[in-house]
């Protein structure tokens, strides 16, 4: 079940970039799948025998959120902060959602984003 929990979610958003199709991806993959996501995401993430597969995720998600916050936050700490925390709080807004009953389907999307946004903006130059 794991294994098509990972399969279902990198084919719904894809594993190599992002952009304005990745939050709107992401919530319908978890939307279509919401126990699939929750075993990925939260169970999965705390046994230690799957935690290579988290860790991978985990990677992949920081690498990507790297390469697209490069061209507005400066290269070090910040970045590095801004890496690990934009999956993650895209993660927790989605799983967030599917708790409240998934909400406004429509704008969903554009609000999970802002949370994004809000992240990145913590980590830009003052």
């Amino acid at each position: 079940m794991l294994d098509r929990a990972c399969a279902r979610l990198t084919e719904a958003v894809g594993d190599d970039d992002f952009d304005g199709t990745s939050i709107p991806s992401l919530l319908r993959a978890a939307g279509g799948d919401p126990d699939g996501f929750w075993l990925l995401f939260r169970h999965a993430a705390r046994e230690p025998e799957f935690r290579d597969v988290i860790d991978t995720i985990r990677t992949a998600s920081t690498e990507i959120a790297e390469r697209h916050i490069g061209e507005v936050v400066p290269e070090g700490q910040w970045r590095d902060w801004a890496a690990r925390l934009v999956p993650a709080v895209a993660i927790e807004a989605v799983i967030a959602w599917l708790d409240a009953g998934q909400p406004d389907h429509d704008h969903a999307a554009d609000r999970v984003a802002q949370v994004v946004r809000a992240a990145i903006q913590a980590a830009q130059p003052r």
